[in-house]
């Protein structure tokens, strides 16, 4: 089954140069090892919290830019086997300062459970990450499915959504804290891929007045769900690389 890694991550704003150098000298050595693509997303629109948030996920100064990224593995068994060559390759050693804080980098392995399929080159995101109980699976799926059809209607161009199977606790920092993921709970990450802001900005407009989007609550505690929107500046999958 198709597997992903997803990331949040607390770069230092001034850094985004030295930031996307980095991301573009690591994703070909990813490809290398069986990464089928790997995409890096700038914060821009990332929404306070009163009790979660992705900036109080990473524990982000008011310097720093939470970045959203994701890279895709044909399956989990490829993605483990290049871990330890990813390690052990010099090339992965860094030139100089990292960018960001890697203590408080979170990072999890997810299994993809809906996916509405490639629908071209995108120009934002908005991407979600929440807790959902484990005997709630198939209601989790049978929401992403009913409202992915929404958000199609409404100009996005692609839906995914995962479920965590390999999510470690961090030190400072990890995604069960960054959505108060309780035992019995598990961390899901998704996005909605959109052809650019003024889109996703109209398509989210129109579905906060349709009815249909309220007929089936989300399966995940709403309240500890965490959003941001954020702009694409690396993409392997349609050979994507932003200026900065």
């Amino acid at each position: 089954m198709t597997y992903f890694q997803g990331f949040v991550i607390p770069v230092v704003t001034a850094n985004k140069r030295a930031y996307l150098d980095m991301a573009k000298k690591a994703a070909p050595i990813f490809a290398e090892y069986g990464a089928v693509r790997s995409v890096e997303c700038w914060g821009d629109d990332v929404m306070d919290g009163k009790v979660t948030d992705l900036k109080k996920a990473v524990r982000a100064n008011d310097d720093e830019t939470v970045v959203f990224s994701w890279v895709w593995w044909p399956d989990k068994a490829t993605c483990d086997a290049a871990a330890g060559q990813l390690m052990a390759d010099d090339r992965m050693r860094p030139n100089g300062p990292m960018p960001f804080d890697g203590q408080r980098l979170i990072y999890a392995g997810f299994e993809m459970t809906f996916d509405t399929g490639d629908g071209g080159q995108f120009g934002y995101v908005d991407g979600v990450v929440a807790s959902v109980p484990d005997d709630k699976r198939r209601v989790f799926v049978d929401h992403a499915t009913k409202t992915a059809g929404l958000f199609r209607e409404k100009g996005a161009l692609r839906v995914v959504d995962g479920w965590g199977i390999d999510v470690p606790a961090g030190k400072v920092t990890d995604f069960k804290r960054a959505v108060q993921s309780k035992d019995n709970e598990t961390v899901v990450f998704g996005w909605i891929e959109w052809p650019d802001k003024s889109t996703r900005d109209a398509g989210m407009g129109a579905l906060m007045q349709d009815p249909r989007m309220r007929e089936t609550p989300p399966a995940w505690n709403g309240p500890l769900a965490v959003f941001g929107g954020f702009t694409p500046i690396l993409d392997t999958g349609h050979a994507l690389i932003s200026p900065v």
